[in-house]
């Protein structure tokens, strides 16, 4: 049966591993969903936080390939766990000046903040979980999206990480 897994990798920091480890995953059959990568507390290893579909059993060869991966520290499949996750979307949209009110309501709603004005389009920065960020893609649809950015997922599992990563 196919699962969403959210999976995270700690990784050096060096050019070419993204290429390396997406590339593993597109050899087994996976689609990314979502992958986002960033630089961690040390600045010489990075943290990889995506998000795939698949059979649990197939997944977990491919983590075990994963891990076989000079580069690759460590690879966890957080799914299970109890973890935080957000996205991050810029979303322009059209704005008259009558309307502009209203769509700084919505945005304060959902914690967004307005970080753009011009003559006929507001900018939104909305972060949060992936059904938020949907839902708010949906309620800007009538105004008129203009453009929309979003980044991948990013995760953390709660509480102290133990020695997971120390060890690693």
């Amino acid at each position: 049966m196919r699962h969403r897994h959210v999976l995270s990798a700690l990784v050096q920091n060096q050019p070419g591993v993204l290429a390396h480890v997406s590339g593993m995953l597109a050899s087994r059959g996976f689609n990314i969903d979502s992958l986002a990568v960033g630089e961690t507390e040390q600045h010489d290893r990075s943290r990889m936080t995506f998000v795939v579909h698949g059979d649990d059993q197939v997944l977990d060869q491919v983590r075990k390939q994963l891990d076989k991966i000079v580069y690759v520290i460590r690879v966890d499949d957080i799914s299970s766990e109890n973890f935080v996750e957000r996205d991050l979307m810029l979303i322009k949209v059209t704005c008259s000046a009558e309307k502009r009110p209203e769509l700084f309501q919505l945005a304060e709603s959902f914690r967004g903040r307005v970080v753009d004005i011009q003559h006929d389009n507001i900018m939104v920065e909305i972060s949060g979980t992936e059904p938020k960020v949907e839902a708010f893609i949906e309620l800007m649809r009538p105004y008129g999206i203009l453009e929309l950015a979003r980044t991948g997922r990013i995760a953390l599992v709660r509480g102290n990480p133990q020695s997971k990563e120390a060890t690693a």
